[in-house]
């Protein structure tokens, strides 16, 4: 059974930093890809980082210079750096990953996480 918990999240004050986490577990494969999203109240979930197979990662224009995807691959845990943090990141985090078999083109997740909060204060 595949999971994918987040953590990490939490309050910080703008400016500030935190870095979230996504455990994976129950499969073999390695993804695809693997994501972050994000969703704030009353806002469609947005992509934020993504990061492939290949190791090539890309990034929403609101977090380009602040944020950075990583992965451990041994340890099958995603990462998400988030550095000089604004009160327009906070949201709810997920992380998303691709495990389908022989994938290829764009991305397209299957299996969620549940989460983790981040709030940003003014």
């Amino acid at each position: 059974q595949v999971q994918l918990v987040e953590s990490g999240g939490g309050s910080v004050q703008a400016g500030g930093s935190l870095r979230l986490s996504c455990a994976a577990s129950g499969y073999t494969v390695r993804a695809y890809c693997m994501a972050w999203f994000r969703q704030a109240p009353g806002k469609e979930r947005e992509g934020v980082a993504t990061i492939k197979l290949t190791g090539v990662t890309g990034y929403a224009d609101s977090v380009k210079g602040r944020f950075t995807i990583s992965q451990d691959n041994a340890k099958k845990i995603l990462y998400l750096q988030m550095n000089s943090l604004k009160p327009e990141d906070t949201a709810m985090y997920y992380c998303g990953a691709d495990l389908r078999p022989w994938a290829s083109g764009a991305c397209a997740y299957n299996y969620w996480g549940q989460g983790t909060q981040v709030t940003v204060s003014s």
